[in-house]
Formats: C-alpha cells, structure tokens, sequence
C-alpha cells in the first residue's frame, strides 16, 4: 500500500506504540538493536503488554533496562482462569505505580466456542475492569471477534480509560466506544487488511493511536513485526483519511496523552 519514508524525518514522529509483545523470546537476540530501529522510525516510547503473570514480571524487569518501555500487566483471554487472575490482580496491586496500564485482557470468542468458557471470560475481564477504575489505571483490551462484546462489557461497567487494540469488528460495532471516548489503536497491518483500512476511514481521527503488536500484525505476515513499523500505519491513516502524516503524528500523540499521560 505504501513506502515508510526517510528515517531522518522519521525521528521527528514522536510516536508511541502503544501495544507490543518486546519481552516476547523471539526479540531476545537483538532487543536493543530493535529499541533503536524503533527511535530511528520516530517510536520514542514502548507500551509492554503481558499475557500472564511470566510476563508481568518480565516486562518490569525490560522496564528497568530500558527506559523508554513502559510496562502493563494482563491476563490474555486464553488463560482465562478465577485462580490465574487473582494472582495477576495481586501483582498489578503491588506494583501499580510502576504499571502504565492493565492489558492485555478482554474477550477472544475465536478461542472458545462454549458459552461457559466464554462466560468464564467476561467474569475475568469484569475483575480487570473493576481493578482499572479502582487504581486509574488505562485498560488496553483484546477483542477479537467479540468486539460488541466487549464493548458492552465496558459500558455496562463505566469503564472510562479505554484502549481497544486491533479492533477486528465493523464501524456499528465501535460506534458505542467512540460515543463513550474509547480510544482505537492501529497496527501495520492496515497495509493489508481491509477491514482496518474500512474502520479507519469512517472512525474520528480524535480517537486514534497506533501499536504494533509485535511480533505479530506487521505489514508482511511471513516477517516478524517491530515497533518502528507504526510509522506505516501513520501513513497509512493519513492517505486513507487525506491528510498529511504530520497532523496524524501530532492527533495520536495528543491521544495518547489524554489516555495515558506523560509516559
């Protein structure tokens, strides 16, 4: 769809990615090196998401060696068990001031079929969610092929800082999220995916940010995916909305502010 531009202007960006996997093992032979393609594309700052509580740990100790990474905790949809989540709960209590956001957790109904295991879900997701507004903390929620789901799960809970990351539904679907001031995170993938290219069309530039979930949703689904690739996806937000990229690099950089502050 498109070609990343110079890394030069790049750097300029100031962008944050505000989803990926960076403790992921895949990224333990060349972190650093990614670290610094990441700064060279103009990703000044690193959101960690976790899916257990392994990767909790991991990514305050990825937060202590490198200061632009910013970590969160969460418990992904798959692992979805009462026991799991409290110790996940226990933990984001105990180390809530260093945590810039619970996630990632939410509703995966591609994984389980069953109405019990999905009700098993919302009951997790519902513990997070009530966690969020009692520590003010940012939710970055997963919601793959639940996304009305979720969203109804939110409102119906008052959940007020909201993050949907890769939303996969239609724009009716996120409609009630944009009328609550939930934000929508874009990944690189929008280069290949209709889907996202349709959604981002028709949703307020006011409630972008973008995100790579690396290693996955990169531009190539054969390469692994890096954080300097959200550089792509504020290009491609500006060629389907018409606008320049400088005046999306500076609305999802205000968004961002307003959904997690000064990281």
């Amino acid at each position: 769809m498109m070609q990343s531009e110079g890394g030069v202007e790049n750097m300029h960006l100031r962008l944050t990615d505000t989803h990926a996997h960076l403790g992921d093992p895949v990224f333990d032979a060349d972190r650093p090196e990614v670290i610094r393609r990441a700064r060279e594309a103009g990703v000044g700052t690193i959101v960690l998401v976790g899916e257990t509580l392994a990767d909790a740990r991991r990514n305050l100790a990825l937060a202590g060696e490198h200061p632009c990474l910013k970590p969160a905790a969460g418990l992904y949809p798959e692992f979805a068990d009462m026991e799991g989540a409290e110790h996940l709960l226990a933990f984001i209590r105990e180390h809530q001031h260093r945590l810039c956001a619970i996630g990632e957790v939410g509703l995966d109904f591609r994984l389980d079929q069953e109405e019990a295991d999905r009700e098993l879900q919302r009951l997790v997701f519902r513990r997070f969610i009530e966690l969020a507004a009692e520590l003010n903390l940012p939710l970055n929620v997963h919601s793959r092929s639940a996304g009305r789901q979720a969203v109804a799960l939110l409102l119906e809970t008052g959940a007020k800082r909201v993050q949907l990351h890769a939303f996969d539904g239609k724009y009716s679907a996120a409609l009630p999220a944009v009328e609550a001031g939930y934000f929508f995170s874009v990944p690189p993938s929008i280069v290949r995916s209709r889907q996202k290219q349709k959604l981002v069309k028709l949703l307020p530039l006011a409630c972008l940010l973008v995100e790579s979930d690396s290693p996955v949703l990169g531009p190539d689904p054969a390469r692994r995916n890096e954080p300097a690739n959200v550089a792509l996806a504020v290009q491609a937000i500006a060629e389907i909305k018409g606008i320049n990229r400088a005046e999306v690099a500076e609305a999802v950089r205000e968004n961002t502010r307003r959904l997690y502050g000064d990281l």
